[in-house]
């Protein structure tokens, strides 16, 4: 397990079994959350047909941290609505069941969710659910030259050399749903430490081009999405 879900699994547990006496928004309240937050792929990846000439398994995708970011308007005691932003996350992306490194990509995954607080307007600790849509961006792809060296071998019936194959990266934007759960553990009037996990549905469309062909193939990254930090309310 690592580090980040970890800390974040301990926050939440802490949260069940403390309550300051303290409470935390009401309405017309803005709350804003800062800290670690790690975007943790579950990823699901149709076959590549590389131009007829073999099938590779499909790719992995691995997960980054970055500075997380949401701001919270509380529409009512218990009710908020909620924006998660973050620096630009970066990962890296291999080729299945091979040591092959396939290329990066950068991506932001602005996320709107409707919060509900059950213990809203009252002392102590506020966990809260949420229900939202997730905006995904891609940009910044690029192709590793392991993955060229290999299409080179790939296609040498073809071509009958083995050079690498210049290629690029191209992924489809996203939108999907987005479900969160948090906890937000008063330490005083205006401070809390904050615990939160999102799962976000992000499905996209690959393309490798070359001078040869275009490969097509569909992704579903589907990231789990944890985040320790700190809350001030105002």
């Amino acid at each position: 397990m690592s580090s980040t879900k970890l800390i974040a699994r301990t926050a939440l547990l802490a949260a069940v079994i403390t309550a300051p006496a303290s409470s935390l928004a009401d309405q017309g309240d803005w709350i804003v959350r800062v800290g670690a937050a790690m975007v943790d792929p579950d990823v699901s990846s149709d076959p590549i047909d590389v131009a007829g000439l073999t099938t590779l398994d499909g790719v992995d995708v691995d997960s980054d941290t970055q500075l997380g970011i949401t701001g919270t308007y509380m529409l009512r005691d218990k009710w908020g609505i909620s924006l998660l932003a973050a620096t630009p996350f970066e990962h890296d992306i291999s080729v299945s069941n091979t040591d092959i490194s396939a290329g990066s990509t950068k991506h932001l995954p602005p996320t709107v969710t409707l919060q509900w607080y059950p213990r809203g307007g009252n002392d102590g600790w506020q966990p809260y659910l949420g229900l939202g849509i997730n905006y995904t961006g891609f940009f910044d792809e690029e192709v590793d030259p392991e993955l060229e060296a290999a299409l080179g071998v790939i296609t040498e019936p073809v071509t009958g050399v083995t050079d690498p194959v210049p290629a690029s990266l191209s992924l489809d934007n996203s939108w999907g749903v987005a479900l969160q759960a948090g906890v937000d553990i008063p330490l005083n009037e205006h401070w809390a430490v904050n615990a939160g996990v999102w799962w976000i549905d992000i499905d996209t469309k690959a393309t490798i081009g070359t001078a040869l062909a275009d490969v097509k193939f569909d992704v579903e990254l589907d990231p789990w999405v944890y985040m320790i930090g700190v809350a001030y309310t105002f």
